[in-house]
């Protein structure tokens, strides 16, 4: 997963709650845009606790919406342009 495709997550109107699946099988949740932060090459998340980790987005397997995955599209990248 790329980092627009994050951004592009965290911009939808309106929100809807996601969780970030990463490839050693660990899931992120995130209930609110505010709870992620995306730089040019890592993405931040904060955990309900106040913990945070850096993420690598080369690690980000999939985004999970209520239980089910959704990846970016060939038809979605190209309405983007």
């Amino acid at each position: 997963m790329d980092i627009q495709g994050i951004r592009e997550a965290l911009l939808r109107r309106p929100f809807e709650s996601f969780s970030i699946c990463l490839a050693d099988g660990r899931s992120l949740d995130v209930p609110h845009p505010e709870m992620v932060a995306v730089g040019k090459r890592r993405i931040i998340v904060v955990e309900p606790d106040d913990s945070w980790m850096v993420i690598e987005p080369l690690l980000i397997v999939s985004l999970d919406y209520n239980g089910k995955r959704r990846r970016r599209t060939n038809r979605q990248k190209k309405d983007k342009t």
